[in-house]
């Protein structure tokens, strides 16, 4: 963060940029203005003009000058506001339990667990020894895996993203980031003298392990695009071998080992279109072969149980259906359909243990468990009784379990870790999150809306309020919402949001399309040459939130992130009076400059999400409604962007662009910053501590926009 002697800062970068941007006063009230130099393109005969294509280039210190400028003017557009945010700094830290423990989860005949210590930023991985009867001995020595801590000393960012042990509990593989931009580095440690091992790989987005307790398969994403597209075969002190290249672009592969451990399945996805291969795990220089093969369309997952494969298809099943065929034979003609196709209920993961399966499913933007009993054929449903929820499994490492781990929570119900009983149905709390201080949640509501879109499309919101709250179009509300990649948007809990609870604010969230909320069809409806639905739905709960006097236009202000800000942006331009506020968060909003690029990371495999813009209807298309390409010199509703300098899937430039053209096209005088963190990526800062600084900057900036201040 820079010093909050912000006039000679200022006045600094601007020498610094003196030759690529205007100068402009000393003053703490002065915005940054970004030069604007010519860059022109023709697409389908459309001659493209770019003023701030010089942003893109991160290694340009006038672009990291720019940025520094617009910081400084955040900082100093929101020093009044500084008080408060610590204020709610204070309140979320006091809420949180600093010493806490997760669930242990055993795999094989140990527990594992991470731990959280006072006043530190990152967990702790520990394991212990499975006491008599395998069950979890608190007595066991614990030993250390992984102290994250001492790892992230000297780093701006740091992040475990996993950890992978050997099949007899001796090799630790894990994955690490260090700078936010999600190129995970490869490391194996030896359990047994505590030692790390040289091996190390780069850029490795998937890990499983070989029955021969040396053979480890990991997956390389590219350098450049970041498509994971290589598999390799590695045993420690040698190096690695390639066994498979996607070649592909619209795919990207994945490997993992089958829950009973008998298999390395090789999965190869695309948004329309799924693969999976299979290799036995205790033959791992054998061949991974298919399992379907590759059919345009068909996206199916599989589990293996007893010789015995699990498919799940959506093949004549938009939701998907579960069938079971035999190893050997796992063609359609031998499926056998355990699930049937039910056109208002998807089958979203199946998990299958050596006595039962278990299947998540969702309807009516709800999840539900049913779990199935090899012995006796039965079903039995695990449904909870909240108007609105968010239930999801958890893992469930050992295939021999009888219990399967599931996380619960609502808006007024803290996140639950449950183990529900396979053979009963019964459902055992384990843990519940504390909220330190105490929390009563019969002083909150929570329920479900339903409104009908302008196309006739029922679409769900979830709300959460103090009660007492004012239903005359007086109360401030927060209405987020997603909306792209097939993601549903969940009716969570989050012990930031009572700070804003507590001070009156109404949170909403839309379950619009572009999810699956609603089904399979719910994200084919917000897709493509469909998209526009995701920014009519979210426009329309607005207008019905408005009319029903849960708040008004200078009482609402929505938040967004990633796909999530391309929603914002969209909506900003299609209805700016509607919106006191806006906070787009890691924002993809230049959607046609990324589209077009196909060197750029992760583009060419989002074709099947937004459309290909060398096609020339999906180019208009994309084009109506692109926040970057759409900025009119009109009046825009307050706005606060943030972005991460390391951000991998979404790049910094997008939210400096659009803040710099932004800047130069509006005709208000409403709040326009950006934020950006030049030590992190797509999901903000590493650290537990820093992370709710973050988020407490945010929601003051949001309070503020409310004229509520304290």
């Amino acid at each position: 963060m820079p010093s909050p002697k912000i006039p000679a800062i200022l006045t600094a970068l601007m020498i610094a940029m003196s030759s690529t941007l205007p100068a402009f006063a000393a003053d703490s009230a002065a915005p940054p203005i970004a030069a604007k130099a010519a860059w022109q393109e023709t697409r389908h005969g459309e001659v493209v003009t770019d003023d701030y294509r010089w942003l893109q280039k991160k290694e340009d210190p006038k672009v990291i000058a720019h940025l520094e400028a617009e910081n400084a003017y955040t900082e100093a557009m929101t020093r009044d506001i500084a008080p408060l945010a610590d204020k709610l700094f204070a309140e979320i830290k006091g809420r949180m339990q600093e010493v806490d423990l997760s669930v242990p989860a055993r795999t094989g005949k140990y527990y594992y667990y991470t731990r959280f210590e006072a006043g530190k930023q990152y967990p702790i991985n520990c394991r212990r020894l499975a006491g008599a009867n395998l069950a979890y001995d608190d007595k066991a020595p614990e030993e250390i895996l992984l102290n994250q801590n001492e790892m992230a000393e000297g780093q701006k960012f740091f992040a475990v993203a996993g950890t992978f042990v050997s099949p007899d509990d001796a090799l630790l593989v894990y994955l690490t980031d260090t700078t936010g931009y999600r190129q995970f580095e490869l490391h194996v440690k030896d359990l047994k003298t505590g030692k790390l091992l040289p091996d190390s790989v780069p850029r490795v987005t998937s890990v499983a392990w070989a029955l021969d307790n040396k053979t480890i398969f990991f997956v390389q994403e590219d350098a450049t695009t970041k498509r994971s597209d290589r598999v390799f075969r590695m045993t420690p002190g040698s190096a690695p071998v390639e066994v498979y290249h996607e070649p592909v672009e619209q795919f990207s592969v994945q490997v993992e080992a089958s829950r009973d451990g008998k298999f390395i399945l090789l999965d190869m996805v695309a948004t329309d279109t799924t693969e999976t291969r299979m290799l036995a795990a205790d033959k791992p220089l054998g061949p991974f072969r298919p399992v379907l093969g590759r059919e345009k369309g068909h996206r199916y997952s599989v589990e293996h149980r007893k010789g015995e494969l699990f498919i799940t298809t959506n093949k004549e099943a938009k939701n998907f259906r579960l069938v079971r065929a035999p190893l050997a034979t796992p063609g359609p003609k031998f499926w056998k359909e355990l699930v049937k196709h039910d056109k208002a209920v998807m089958v979203r993961e199946v998990d299958a243990f050596r006595d039962f399966l278990v299947v998540m499913e969702k309807s009516n933007a709800l999840n539900r468990a049913r779990i199935y009993n090899f012995k006796n054929k039965s079903w039995k449903t695990v449904q909870f009784d909240d108007p609105v929820y968010m239930a999801t499994r958890m893992r469930t490492p050992a295939y021999d379990a009888t219990s399967y781990r599931m996380a619960y929570q609502s808006p007024v119900t803290p996140a639950t870790v449950l183990d529900v009983d396979m053979a009963s149905g019964a459902r055992k709390v384990l843990k519940r999150v504390e909220v330190v201080g105490g929390y009563d949640a019969s002083r909150f509501e929570s329920k479900g809306l339903w409104v009908t879109a302008r196309d006739g499309a029922r679409v769900p919101l979830s709300a959460v309020y103090k009660k007492g709250v004012k239903f005359d179009g007086s109360a401030p509300m927060l209405l987020t919402s997603y909306g792209s990649y097939g993601i549903a948007t969940e009716a969570n809990f989050s012990i930031g949001r009572l700070s804003l609870l507590e001070r009156g604010v109404i949170v909403v969230q839309a379950h619009i399309r572009g999810g699956t909320d609603m089904g399979e069809a719910w994200h084919d409806d917000g897709m493509l040459m469909k998209k526009k639905n995701t920014f009519y739905d979210f426009i329309d709960a607005a207008d019905f939130l408005v009319k029903e006097k849960w708040t008004s236009p200078s009482r609402l202000v929505i938040q967004g992130g990633s796909a999530g800000g391309l929603l914002m942006g969209a909506v900003a331009n299609m209805r700016p009076e509607l919106f006191r506020g806006v906070h787009a968060a890691v924002p993809f909003v230049d959607v046609m400059n990324t589209m077009m690029d196909a060197t750029l990371p992760l583009t060419t495999g989002e074709y099947l999400e937004w459309g290909n813009p060398t096609e020339k209807a999906a180019y208009d298309y994309m084009r109506s409604y692109s926040p970057y390409d759409n900025i009119e010199r009109k009046a825009y509703p307050a706005m606060l962007v943030t972005t991460g300098l390391n951000d991998s899937q979404v790049m910094y430039w997008e939210p400096a662009k659009y803040v710099a053209k932004l800047r130069a096209h509006k005709t208000d005088n409403n709040d326009l910053l950006l934020k950006t963190n030049m030590g992190a990526g797509h999901g903000g800062a590493s650290g537990r501590y820093n992370a709710v600084k973050e988020s407490a900057f945010n929601m003051a900036w949001m309070l503020s926009q409310w004229g509520i201040k304290e």
